[in-house]
């Protein structure tokens, strides 16, 4: 749970910012938008190895090399 201490004599604004940068931080909105909707696990099971055949794509893909190429 994210919580800030304002001072009385703190610019509410600045307060906004602080708490809107915890909340960033530790992920609250993130993990919000993640739950808002009930996913079924073979959904969740499909997203994540479509994520992990992405990484392991761009990890093996070779740079062109434009000197060699001619």
């Amino acid at each position: 749970m994210a919580t800030i201490n304002v001072d009385d004599n703190e610019n509410l604004e600045k307060a906004i910012k602080r708490f809107k940068r915890m909340v960033e931080k530790e992920g609250i909105i993130r993990e919000y938008k993640k739950r808002e909707y009930y996913e079924k696990p073979s959904t969740i099971l499909n997203r994540k190895n479509k994520s992990l055949a992405r990484k392991l794509l761009k990890k093996n893909h070779k740079p062109h090399d434009s000197k060699s190429a001619y």
